[in-house]
């Protein structure tokens, strides 16, 4: 990018990319690329690469999500999300840069992978806006969508290969590495971060093929790494319920039988939390018996952030009927919700978290933990699953009044995000977490200084 100027609420600015000249827009303090293709697929076929652009690319809209219904467990936690416009072609990912760049300068990097269950989200909603986040600590983020669900996480044997959103994902990190010098960012300061089936696409991506010097960092949030092992009989259930996928297939079709794949998985208990996810033994990823040794290779080229809020399942706990009837019970009631919320956290999240952060540690690898302890005032969930997001990403009005955060003011919001955005652009610039940074958030997240082989 050239030394920059003043620029105008709005006003145009071109780069010239490997990929072709890509025209995005100023906006306040940042200039914003938006949807710019990374990739392309047919249905059910693997991504491929998108030609260099011989006219300027206008980068001036969001991403279209990925076909997706709602989700009832977000929509009661954040009120008014939509993602109304939604679109097969969804290979997507936009860019966020400090408008003030000048010519010279190279930026750390962060690609945001975000979560759904894999079957919901998108890059560029506005609950994921990382102006705060570029605009204090001077990095770049490239918010990244990607194919989710039946189109994205099922397998269908002769038909649809596994793992195509996860294919996505490394098509995105090729095209960040090949192209964000030009944007200003360094591509040996490459950071993944991810929340939730997010994280999880980041740990997986760390032993991905074809990833090996696409990043040198990453930040694992609130990965449901409990639910990995074991589920092959499960997702085997699941495309025999989906059973006519047809290239010619209706979205609404798809989506009707997604749903039916999805009832198909609640036979297998716990894993059936979130039944679409990546399967062992299909590209990118090695059979499930060769993980541990995997992630263990990994270790020594990726600095390491991992985990998890105080109190993950607290979100989830009212959309359970089952579970609804017993934390409703006179007197008890209380107890047994804080009883349930501990024991699901830990066997999903926390115990999880450490044993990876411990086998990284143990590959040669540099680890940092956490514990995100925020709980919002007035909330209805406590510290749950998500509640880290607002602290990091978002608009005022896509957070301000929801019932994940109540009554808490967004001036609080905003202090508490500042030290938390200075953690994870800290880590994204060292590898590490300073004392001062994890001092300054302390009253939001912990900060185990054990898990790191660093001093």
């Amino acid at each position: 990018m050239t030394e920059s100027t003043p620029l105008t609420q709005d006003e145009h600015h071109r780069v010239d990319a490997p990929a072709g000249p890509i025209i995005g827009k100023a906006q306040g303090e940042v200039l914003r690329f938006l949807g710019i293709p990374y990739a392309r697929a047919e249905r059910f076929a693997p991504p491929e690469p998108v030609p260099p652009f011989t006219e300027p690319f206008h980068a001036t809209r969001a991403a279209a999500a990925a076909p997706q219904g709602s989700s009832e467990v977000v929509s009661q936690a954040i009120e008014g999300i939509r993602t109304d416009r939604q679109d097969e072609d969804c290979q997507r990912l936009s860019l966020t840069v400090p408008a003030d760049l000048a010519e010279d300068e190279r930026l750390p990097v962060l690609v945001w992978i975000h979560g759904g269950s894999y079957v919901t989200g998108a890059g560029d909603l506005p609950i994921f806006d990382p102006t705060r986040l570029v605009t204090e600590q001077r990095v770049i983020v490239v918010s990244v969508t990607y194919r989710l669900g039946v189109l994205g996480y099922l397998h269908l044997p002769g038909r649809s290969p596994a793992n195509l959103g996860l294919l996505d994902q490394v098509a995105a990190l090729r095209w960040v590495a090949a192209n964000i010098a030009a944007f200003g960012g360094d591509p040996e300061g490459v950071t993944l971060f991810g929340q939730s089936a997010g994280g999880d696409a980041v740990a997986h991506l760390m032993i991905a093929r074809g990833t090996e010097g696409l990043f040198r960092r990453a930040i694992v949030q609130s990965a449901p790494l409990g639910l990995l092992s074991g589920r092959t009989r499960m997702s085997e259930a699941m495309a025999r319920a989906a059973g006519a996928l047809l290239p010619d297939t209706s979205v609404r079709d798809l989506l009707a039988l997604q749903d039916k794949a999805a009832q198909a998985a609640k036979s297998f208990g716990l894993r059936s939390a979130m039944p679409f996810g990546v399967r062992y033994g299909h590209d990118p990823l090695p059979a499930e018996a060769d993980r541990g040794r995997a992630w263990r290779e990994a270790a020594p080229r990726i600095d390491l952030l991992i985990g998890a809020t105080s109190q993950e399942t607290g979100l989830f706990t009212e959309a359970l009927p089952a579970v609804r009837k017993v934390i409703e019970l006179p007197l008890v009631g209380s107890t047994l919700r804080r009883i349930l919320i501990r024991a699901t956290t830990w066997r999903i999240y926390t115990g999880p978290a450490r044993a990876f952060a411990r086998r990284h540690r143990r590959g040669g690898g540099d680890a940092v933990r956490y514990t995100f302890t925020w709980r919002p005032e007035g909330g209805r969930f406590g510290a749950a699953h998500i509640t880290d997001i607002p602290l990091l990403l978002g608009t005022r009005s896509s957070w301000e009044g929801t019932s994940l955060v109540g009554r808490t003011t967004w001036e609080e919001i905003d202090r508490r995000g500042r030290a938390v955005r200075r953690v994870w652009a800290d880590f994204a610039r060292t590898g590490t977490v300073s004392a001062e940074a994890a001092r300054a958030a302390s009253d939001s997240l912990t900060v185990h200084r054990s898990s790191s082989s660093r001093p």
